[in-house]
Order: C-alpha cells, then sequence, then structure tokens
C-alpha cells in the first residue's frame, strides 16, 4: 500500500525535502485490533512537531496522521463491537485502560497517554492507504456524519468539546469567550457554547470575523487590537442579567503569550479560564491578584475520551455541530498542505488529505 513516510527529521521546515509516498506491507489486525481502508484524514499541529522532532524525537520512519476516517475491511479474533463494512474514525488518545485515571473515566491523565500518529511507531498512522487501531481507539460514524466531517472532528472536537463540557462544565445563561475562533478548536468551540444555550464573544483577526457570526457567535473582536479586552468589557455591560459587575464567565484559551493577563481581567467572581495550548508563546507572567481576589478557576486540558467522541458525533449528526473545511489535498501534495497549515495565511477550518481517488 502508498504511505506518507518520512526518515529524517526537517531542520528548516521543508516538509518536501522528507515527505516520501513510499509502498509499505499491508497492516495483519493483531487480536484486539481492526484495519480500515483510510477514507480522509485531517492535519493537526503535531505533525509538524513530528517533523522537526520537537519537542519530542518521534519513531522514525514515520507515518503521521492522528484524525483518520475510513471503512473496516479486516478485525481481529478478539474484536466484539465492530464487523467489517463499518464506518469508522480514530480515537487518537492511546492510553493503558487499566491505570487507576483510565478506570475512573480520566484515560487522558494516564500516564502511559500516547497520541497516535504523533507519538506512535514507526510506521503507524493515518497518512496512508490503510491503517489499524486496537478497537477501543475507533469510533462508528453515526448516520448522517460523512467521513470528512468525521475525520476533521477527530481531535479539535474531542479537545473542544473536553474543554468546556468536559473541564469548565459550562452552563445555559453563561457569557463565553471563545479566543481564537477561526481555528480548529474555536470552530467547535462557538458551535458548542452555543448549544449549551450560552451567549458567545469571539475572537480573531478581521477578515474572519463574519464567518464566527455565520458559525452562531454573538459578539466577534479583533485579538490582534492592543485594546480588545476593553472591547469585551463595553460588550459584558451591554448585557443587563450580569448586573452590575459585569464580567465572562468562561474563556476557553488556547493562544496564551500577551493574552494571558487581560484574559484574567475580563473574567467574573469565580470564572473560569480553561486551556489547552498556547501558540502565541508558554511563558506568560500572571498576576495573581486576579486569581486569589475573584476565585478564579484555572484549568488545564487536553484531548479527551473516546465518550465525549461520541457525544460530539452525536450532536453533529443532529446537525447541531459541523465540522469547517479549509481545503483537502492528495497525499502527494503533503508538503503544500503542512506548509498552509504552518503558515496560517487565509486559513479557516481544518485541512484534510486524501490517499485515494475515492
Amino acid at each position: 500500500m502508498k504511505a506518507l513516510v518520512y526518515d529524517e527529521y526537517t531542520v528548516d521546515d521543508d516538509f518536501s525535502k522528507i515527505l516520501k509516498i513510499k509502498d509499505i506491507p499491508l497492516p495483519e489486525p493483531k487480536p484486539h485490533e481492526v484495519v480500515f481502508k483510510v477514507k480522509v484524514a485531517a492535519l493537526n499541529y503535531d505533525d509538524i512537531w513530528g517533523m522537526r522532532g520537537k519537542p519530542l524525537a518521534i519513531p522514525l520512519p514515520h507515518i503521521s496522521g492522528t484524525d483518520a476516517a475510513g471503512e473496516v475491511t479486516a478485525i481481529g479474533s478478539d474484536v466484539k463491537n465492530i464487523k467489517i463494512g463499518d464506518r469508522v474514525v480514530s480515537h487518537g488518545n492511546m492510553s493503558c485502560r487499566v491505570c487507576k485515571a483510565c478506570t475512573s473515566g480520566k484515560e487522558y491523565d494516564c500516564r502511559k497517554r500516547a497520541i497516535w500518529g504523533f507519538e506512535t511507531g514507526p510506521l503507524w498512522g493515518g497518512y496512508c492507504e490503510f491503517t489499524h487501531l486496537p478497537e477501543v481507539n475507533v469510533v462508528k460514524i453515526p448516520d448522517g456524519v460523512s467521513y470528512d466531517q468525521a475525520a476533521a472532528a477527530s481531535m479539535t472536537l474531542l479537545t473542544s468539546w473536553h474543554m468546556l463540557v468536559g473541564r469548565a462544565k459550562i452552563q445555559p445563561g453563561q457569557l463565553v469567550l471563545i479566543m481564537g475562533g477561526s481555528s480548529g478548536v474555536g470552530n467547535y468551540g462557538i458551535q458548542i457554547a452555543k448549544l449549551f444555550g450560552c451567549t458567545v464573544i469571539a475572537t480573531a483577526s478581521p477578515d474572519k470575523l463574519n464567518k464566527l457570526l455565520e458559525l452562531g457567535a454573538d459578539y466577534v473582536i479583533d485579538h490582534r487590537k492592543e485594546d480588545w479586552h476593553k472591547e469585551v468589557r463595553s460588550i459584558a455591560k451591554k448585557i443587563p442579567k450580569y448586573g452590575d459587575v459585569p464580567g465572562v464567565d468562561v474563556i476557553f484559551e488556547h493562544i496564551g503569550g500577551s493574552h494571558w493577563n487581560k484574559e484574567l481581567t475580563l473574567l467574573n467572581y469565580g470564572g473560569t479560564i480553561v486551556t489547552t495550548g498556547a501558540t502565541t508563546g508558554y511563558d506568560a507572567k500572571t498576576d495573581l491578584r486576579h486569581i486569589f481576589f475573584k476565585g478564579i478557576n484555572i484549568l488545564g486540558s487536553t484531548q479527551g475520551t473516546r465518550a465525549e467522541l461520541e457525544q460530539g458525533l452525536y450532536w453533529m449528526s443532529q446537525g447541531k455541530i459541523k465540522s469547517i473545511i479549509d481545503s483537502v489535498y492528495p497525499l502527494d501534495k503533503a508538503a503544500e498542505a503542512h506548509t498552509k497549515m504552518l503558515k496560517g495565511k487565509g486559513l479557516f477550518g481544518k485541512i484534510l488529505m486524501k490517499p485515494g481517488s475515492d
């Protein structure tokens, strides 16, 4: 079968130097595994980390791809709930399933957790014609959800759902600030918050603000402005039900850097900020007065559970959540696709790759 493989790391982000289409053997399922024909896979930023070999020196030779959807073609002897012909999507959070964290429903905290297609290998990911996963790491795609929609949702919808529902436990009527609403997680964050009956303020660059309104955001703001946080505060003051001391109840954060303290100033007494990344810098300074004086909750979040992915896909099947697809590339244009993701110019939604003509 054909697979997108690299045997060395890049030092200059010239992905075309290392990414090659190669022939590798078809996978055979172990007793607990399923094999599926990959219809489509979605890009994530950890693909770039992998090709750089930083922050982790991932296994070589390597096949990337954490989010893949396709049709099951073979199953192992111990597989119980998946059959040949099922449409499935990957749940890339691989954990031991027997430790205290896993058995208490917190597989994302498993000390042996690994992200499939990033930390796994050699030659084990989604950017190929056929791939294999443990039965517990695939989810059936509901009727009405396409392969493209499911692959785009696999990690990103899961991450957003876990942040807002699993960690922040959002409630109807809350005021929610979605930072970086034009990103993959931001797209879903807006839709999830609206699904739960929240009022949503979303931020992005000026050229993407109207798209956030189309997704359901009630208010949009350019977070590149120096005083963007003052605009958020002004909006909060216009919402009568938040009383004399207006503020944001929940902040969905993955930007970090210079925005951090401004975000803290916006939170209501007892408010929550949930963070899953730091695209503008991780070494943020914190004014502790904002935390202890207002009783702020700071929550970290990463990935989520298989059940949370199933919940998100259910609401997608009901037409309440949709994946935003920026573009689709063939596997042999992978270097171009990853360069577009890295630069981010004009990017809105997920980038997909397809290994075959179907």
